[in-house]
């Protein structure tokens, strides 16, 4: 170990990354990137992840394109985007009354993270799509190539609904990745499999190019050995899908939407945000490299 180095010297480097983003820049993909973030089970840190991921790259100088698919409009409040009913939103760009432009909408958190976003209408949207033709595919015509050009953006995160209906089907249509939260708790795998059966059905009808590229471990207390056996066992299963990084359990993090904020801008030196920085920092990096596909899924 370095004589030079000290616990609050490294947290105050690391806090740098957030506060004085402009000297700790970010690589932009090779390719664009289109993520879903999904996981049918609810309270995983799914929207929470999605909004901090996205703010922690558009600080350092990525584009970003957050599409709210949750009903509760969650990762609206957390990105400060008005989402009052009337508002133009994902559920007319679904539903093809609007084009995507319009309902796109800037960050407070950063002007480089724009976000489309959902209001109490899309809660209905399920039942309206089942008459329309190519239902599955409404989000992924929405989000054409020359569209995402235009807006410029690197990467899109995709927040998905706690459920495995047809708005889910949607992004999974829409989207070439998934990353997927998984919180270190006891049922942390219940469920995963019929996902991961679910994404298999996605890519094997709807889109060949569908892969789990991203597992991100949230709500980590290292207090608890149950920890440390969830990380070990998500770690053997998905091997370098998984990220180094793991989200520890914050109330820095759960306080943060209350505010209309990301907890990087709620409390840029917490735990919390400076993990989400190094999230997206792995993110990023696998990005520009092209090595975000290691196991094929």
């Amino acid at each position: 170990m370095s004589l030079g180095w000290t616990p609050i010297a490294d947290e105050a480097e690391r806090a740098a990354r957030v506060l004085h983003p402009d000297r700790h820049g970010m690589p932009r993909p090779a390719a664009r990137r289109v993520i879903g973030v999904a996981n049918q089970k609810g309270g995983v840190g799914k929207t929470t992840s999605t909004v901090n991921l996205a703010a922690g790259l558009a600080l350092h100088g990525v584009r970003v394109l957050v599409i709210d698919l949750d009903p509760q409009g969650n990762a609206s409040t957390a990105l400060g985007v008005e989402h009052r009913t009337g508002t133009p939103s994902v559920y007319e760009v679904m539903l093809g009354e609007i084009p995507l432009e319009e309902a796109v909408a800037v960050s407070t958190a950063s002007p480089n993270l724009l976000c489309l976003p959902a209001t109490i209408d899309l809660a209905g949207a399920e039942i309206e799509l089942v008459s329309m033709v190519a239902r599955e595919s409404r989000l992924s015509q929405a989000l054409n190539e020359e569209t995402l050009a235009r807006l410029d953006v690197d990467y899109v995160f995709i927040d998905c609904p706690p459920s495995l209906g047809l708005l889910t089907v949607n992004a999974l249509v829409a989207a070439s990745e998934v990353l997927i939260p998984i919180q270190c708790e006891y049922y942390a795998l219940e469920g995963l499999g019929q996902l991961l059966s679910n994404i298999d059905l996605v890519r094997s009808h709807l889109n060949t190019s569908l892969h789990v590229s991203t597992i991100l471990l949230t709500m980590y207390d290292g207090r608890t050995k149950l920890a440390d056996q969830v990380t070990s066992e998500v770690r053997q299963h998905f091997g370098p899908t998984a990220l180094r990084t793991v989200i520890p359990r914050s109330v820095k993090v759960s306080e943060a939407p209350g505010y209309s904020q990301t907890v990087l801008a709620y409390d840029p030196g917490s735990r919390g945000a400076m993990s989400y920085i190094d999230a997206a920092r792995e993110i990023a990096e696998h990005g520009a490299s092209g090595a975000y596909r290691p196991d094929g899924r």
